[in-house]
């Protein structure tokens, strides 16, 4: 997957510097079949005084969130401070905290305790048999 995506990646400034061909003709016109300009094809709309203005226009650092720039650039940083500082504060506390998956830490703890025992003890740290033979029961051949 990998050697494939490395592949891509030696490409994609070929197709980024790939420039289309434009098909504009360099000859001059010959009297009525001669290409008509942009500005003939789409003609300047008259605009009225009422038309709706881009917030662009308004508010060059417009963030998108209202059309007062006071109240747009309080709600960006206000947006920006829960969404990103307060999500990974506290997400990143509450994953510190989720409880010991698998229970790996108790099995260690518990293994150091038993290790422990056994030293004092003076018994060997792992026995031939792990459960004791003796307490076992097994069924007889005739019960079979």
């Amino acid at each position: 997957m990998l050697t494939r995506l490395s592949r891509l990646g030696s490409a994609l400034p070929r197709l980024y510097l790939h420039q289309r061909p434009r098909f504009v003709s360099q000859s001059k016109p010959l009297g009525s079949a001669g290409s008509a300009a942009v500005t003939e094809l789409h003609p300047a709309g008259e605009t009225a005084g009422h038309g709706e203005v881009s917030p662009y226009v308004k508010n060059p650092d417009y963030h998108g969130f209202s059309s007062d720039p006071e109240v747009d650039e309080w709600n960006m940083r206000i947006g920006f401070f829960f969404g990103i500082s307060v999500a990974l504060v506290i997400g990143g506390t509450f994953i510190h905290y989720l409880p010991d998956h698998g229970m790996r830490q108790w099995a260690r703890r518990e293994a150091e305790r038993l290790i422990q025992h056994r030293e004092k003890e003076n018994l060997p740290l792992i026995d031939e048999n792990y459960y004791d033979h003796n307490k076992i029961i097994l069924p007889s051949a005739g019960q079979e």
